[in-house]
């Protein structure tokens, strides 16, 4: 019973390689990574020329200063 289980599992797990996505659906997936990979790049250069984005560094600094003095308080 076990050896036609698994004959049966590597005949299925065969199929599914064998088929394969097709040459519509790679294409598919190449121009929907295209698209992400132009939708990052654009919100990397929008986030890089924003000068917001230094801004909001220096103002989790203070939320750490804070934080410290209350854990020493604990001890």
């Amino acid at each position: 019973m076990k050896k036609v289980l698994s004959i049966i599992v590597v005949a299925v797990v065969a199929t599914f390689v064998a088929c394969g996505p097709s040459a519509e659906e790679k294409a598919k997936m190449e121009e929907r990574a295209k698209q992400i990979q132009d939708s990052i790049a654009a919100s990397i250069t929008t986030t890089m020329e924003t000068p917001e984005a230094t801004d909001s560094t220096a103002a989790a600094a203070p939320a750490t200063e804070t934080a410290a003095p209350a854990a020493e308080a604990k001890h």
